[in-house]
């Protein structure tokens, strides 16, 4: 028997990755190709009236141009994100209402310039705030969350006078993700078969097929979606955008021909998804021991006109500490803005910059270390539900961060502790990220006749690793090692499986696979025959619904503020994590260092700036839009405790993916307080928000 999980494996696609052999979704060798870019609306809000095209097809090598009058009909237009080219009604700047084919990408691009349109434009609303007059509760927020969650008497005890208490507001701006690799997908339309073949970017190749044959007509066999190697998704390849219908359009009115549309850095500001902003009202109540008498927070999220995406910023505050009085709500500011999506931790990473900034200044009000007052709030069972956890190791991640940290050299008087230039401070946060199994995975095992087993699933690989995670699953399962495994992955012909993101991929996949192999082992033997083969998916495993199942940590984090200027620098960050068990070290503590970095980013340099006067972003390209570069990131660790939790897989492994970003913003704001005693509750922190901390000259 092998005990593959919990070795160290180096990726398996590292050495195709680095000799730039792996295949990305633009790069797929296709026959006689041509290219496509768009057209995109320069208003806000309105209707083309016209489009002058005759320009840009007199252009030699235009095969094509795209306008709502000769676009193809979708046989589905309820979903708004995707419904593009059937209306002349514009929702949002950067919305897509055209495109030009060309025979190569600069010809498209000339001749997309010189065509004309003309609107009727209307009044637009791009400006987020929580007093707008259409703010409304949706049904339910992202992930399927109620809106709305009560327990106890909230609103009366806030009324009352508290031994401590807090009552403030957090905001988060509108951040883009900007995965190395941008949107991108190659269309084919075999009108023969009939079938339509996509070299896509995402992060669920079933989840293109079964989001997009609807909108396109088709039956899910009539599409197949490739997609082997992803740079990097964060969350918007997680489903298909409009651009990926526009390219399907393309190529059904050009079959046979390869259509390739790799969609440019500032277009990806416009019309795949997004952060939204938020603003969150946290309110909690503590006795002269700074146990927590009432805690509520109120969420409000920006979302689309055109379709709405609610972040569901306000659930971790229903189960994170314990309160017999508890009040969350969710708020959504309608704007004609394009659908925001799924961003590293949606929900999550805002809502607990919000909660875990307000407990460092409730810790600062009652007098309490921020360790301790978290160690008198831990819930022994769920607040919200009552369920027993399945594993909460929040306050072992703290004692050994703080241990290996050096807490005790904190000070506890802000702005206490200065070192020549730099006013120092440290700052903790803590983290927990829900577990989450999709349902529907299926993995095919068999055995052939070179003594390998080929393990076969649609999973993607969106650079976290899966390629090399799932070869050490399905060898510990069927007990052979790592070599003798064939993985597939990466095709929708292949049997289905869910989305990478939720951090669910992993656990979804893997449950399925080790299903699989002990179905396989006890049809076959350890000693199958070649041409042994089945198909299997994992049963519904109930100690889901018995417990609640998270992952869970805390963020330690040092910051130096320059007396002078207000810089802001990082020296030392650590991450302390309960995952469970650990499949692939290596590639575990890149994805929560990954993550910790995220969080940084979203502390102190993210932030797409939009222009109320004419609705677009600003901030459009890596140059204005900052994230951090190896001078912002000096010394990070991560690690994580000796866990299994064998109620939440069959491998004792819970998510690691999001875990990283969630509270990690929040341990850097609160080391900005103990370094400059200013509380800065609105990211990202900016040098003048500090000036009245800085020491007078």
């Amino acid at each position: 028997m092998m005990n593959a999980i919990g070795t160290s494996l180096p990726r398996i696609d590292g050495q195709a990755k680095v000799t730039g052999t792996a295949r990305y979704a633009y790069e797929h060798p296709v026959a006689d190709p041509v290219h496509l870019f768009p057209i995109t609306a320069e208003v806000a809000r309105g209707r083309v009236t016209h489009m002058e095209t005759e320009g840009a097809e007199a252009l030699p090598g235009v095969l094509l141009v795209l306008t709502p009058d000769n676009a193809p009909r979708l046989a589905d237009t309820s979903d708004g994100d995707l419904t593009i080219l059937q209306t002349t009604d514009v929702s949002y700047r950067g919305q897509l209402i055209g495109a030009v084919v060309a025979e190569t990408p600069e010809i498209a691009r000339q001749a997309a310039g010189l065509v004309s349109v003309r609107y009727d434009e209307q009044d637009h609303d791009t400006g987020f705030r929580v007093d707008h007059p259409q703010a409304y509760r949706p049904e339910s927020v992202n992930g399927g969350y109620a809106t709305t969650t009560d327990a106890g008497d909230t609103e009366s005890l806030f009324a009352r006078p508290a031994d401590a208490s807090v009552d403030h507001w957090y905001s988060t701006p509108e951040e883009h993700n900007n995965p190395m690799e941008p949107h991108a997908v190659i269309a084919l339309w075999d009108s023969t078969e009939p079938l339509l073949t996509m070299y896509d970017s995402t992060q669920s190749t079933h989840g293109v097929v079964s989001a997009l044959a609807p909108v396109l007509g088709l039956e899910r066999d009539q599409m197949r979606v490739i997609a082997p190697h992803v740079g990097g998704g964060f969350g918007s390849k997680g489903s298909p955008h409009s651009h990926d219908v526009l390219a399907a359009m393309a190529a059904m009115r050009l079959p046979g021909r390869p259509v390739k549309f790799a969609v440019t850095r500032r277009h990806m500001f416009a019309f795949v998804g997004y952060r939204a902003r938020t603003a969150s009202h946290v309110r909690i109540a503590a006795d002269h021991r700074g146990h927590i008498t009432a805690l509520a927070h109120d969420a409000f999220a920006q979302t689309a006109r055109v379709k709405e995406y609610v972040e569901q910023a306000a659930v971790p505050a229903r189960s994170m500490y314990a309160s017999p009085n508890r009040h969350t709500d969710h708020h959504a500011v309608p704007l004609d803005v394009p659908v925001p999506y799924w961003m590293r931790a949606p929900g999550e990473a805002p809502g607990m910059f919000a909660g875990e900034v307000a407990m460092d200044e409730l810790a600062a009000e009652c007098g309490i270390d921020p360790i301790e007052l978290r160690v008198r709030n831990e819930p022994l069972s769920d607040p919200e539900t009552g369920k027993p956890w399945s594993s909460r190791r929040v306050l072992d991640c703290l004692h050994e961060g703080a241990r290996r940290f050096g807490w005790d050299t904190r000070s506890a008087s802000p702005a206490s502790r200065r070192e020549g230039n730099s006013l120092i401070g440290i700052g903790v946060a803590g983290a927990a990220y829900p577990h989450m199994v999709m349902p529907g995975t299926e993995v095919s095992i068999g055995f052939g006749d070179n003594g390998r087993y080929s393990v076969r699933t649609g999973a993607a690989d969106i650079g976290t690793g899966a390629w090399t995670t799932l070869t050490l699953i399905a060898a510990d399962a069927l007990g052979c090692p790592p070599e003798q495994i064939a993985l597939e992955i990466g095709d929708s012909a292949l049997p289905n499986a869910t989305v990478a993101g939720g951090s669910s991929g992993t656990s979804s996949w893997g449950s399925a696979i080790v299903t699989a192999a002990h179905q396989f082992r006890a049809r076959f033997g350890d000693d199958p025959p070649p041409g042994a083969e089945l198909t299997a998916h994992a049963p519904d495993n109930p100690d889901l619904e018995k417990y609640t199942i998270s992952s869970f940590g805390a963020h330690f984090v040092e910051v130096r503020v320059d007396v002078d200027t207000g810089e802001i620098r990082i020296p030392r960050m650590l991450g302390v994590f309960s995952v469970g068990r650990v499949i692939n070290p290596r590639t575990v503590r890149s994805q929560l260092i990954g993550g910790m970095i995220f969080g940084v980013s979203m502390a102190l340099h993210e932030e797409s700036v939009r222009d109320p006067r004419f609705g677009h972003v600003v901030t459009h390209d890596l140059a204005e839009y900052h994230i951090p570069v190896h001078a912002d990131i000096a010394e990070i660790d991560a690690t994580w405790l000796d866990d299994t939790d064998e109620h939440a897989t069959p491998m004792g492994s819970r998510g690691a993916g999001e875990i990283g970003i969630v509270g990690s913003a929040a341990a850097v704001v609160n080391a900005i307080y103990n370094a400059t005693g200013v509380r800065v509750r609105d990211l990202p922190v900016r040098l003048d928000d500090l000036l009245t901390g800085l020491p007078a000259q």
